[in-house]
């Protein structure tokens, strides 16, 4: 008789060992008279943007240049990690995030486009990216003053990139690489109980199978969740936040 698979790392019940938020976008109009959230990258995970009301946008700039994606209801977009992306409010903008690696965007995974002076003070960025506590209105003025700080940097390596100069963006990356680099050894073990460990357990289903043995499937069970804060002040709108398994650490972007 073949082993039962014993799962790897924490349990995590939704597919993939992904995160999951709800976002409406910020309608606070930014010096290029844009209304949205605050550009900003991440450094290891891909970000998904499932559209279910409202229209808006997302802007981009990776390597093949600047993009302004249509969002309206039923559309996708996601994007891989270094593409930095801004949030645009058309109308009633409402999105469902899917966030690659859960656990990693909670310990630190972003970073914002600050302008160069701040990115490279670590003391500087830090007190630029967080923010009070609570929904109040001492946190949403705070918000939307690094929302524009994110948007003055933002500007500059988006003009940048549109005159054929990708300078200013590879030394943001770099910068941002800079800023999280003491926080790897923390996304390494989250990694390994989350994503790694549900790969894993996918593996070792697979060889149980294999093997005629479907005992595994005894441990089999259900889960839900509602969501643990509402209109929480998050990166690019407030966003409804959810404690599943490998995501208990409080969300650092906030």
């Amino acid at each position: 008789m073949v082993s039962e698979p014993k799962p790897a790392g924490l349990p995590h019940p939704l597919p993939g060992a992904i995160g999951l938020s709800h976002l409406s976008a910020y309608d606070w109009e930014a010096a290029d008279g844009v209304c949205g959230g605050s550009p900003h990258l991440h450094l290891v995970c891909t970000e998904a943007y499932v559209v279910t009301g409202g229209r808006g946008a997302v802007q981009t700039l990776s390597p093949d240049g600047y993009r302004d994606i249509p969002l309206e209801a039923g559309s996708i977009a996601w994007f891989t990690p270094g593409t930095v992306h801004r949030m645009v409010q058309g109308g009633d903008l409402r999105i469902t995030v899917l966030m690659q690696n859960s656990g990693l965007p909670e310990a630190g995974d972003a970073v914002f486009t600050f302008p160069p002076e701040v990115l490279a003070d670590p003391d500087r960025y830090a007190a630029a990216a967080a923010l009070p506590t609570g929904t109040g209105p001492e946190t949403a003025a705070a918000a939307r003053r690094r929302r524009d700080l994110a948007v003055e940097g933002y500007l500059g390596l988006r003009e940048a990139l549109v005159a054929g100069d990708n300078g200013p963006y590879l030394e943001f990356q770099s910068a941002a690489a800079r800023i999280v680099r003491d926080k790897v050894p923390t996304w390494r073990k989250l990694w390994r109980e989350g994503a790694l460990a549900t790969a894993e357990r996918t593996g070792a289903q697979l060889d149980a199978l294999a093997a005629g043995d479907p005992g595994y499937l005894g441990e089999a069970t259900a889960h839900e969740a509602a969501p643990t804060r509402l209109g929480g002040f998050g990166m690019c709108g407030r966003r409804d936040e959810y404690a599943l398994p490998g995501t208990t650490l409080p969300y650092q972007e906030e």
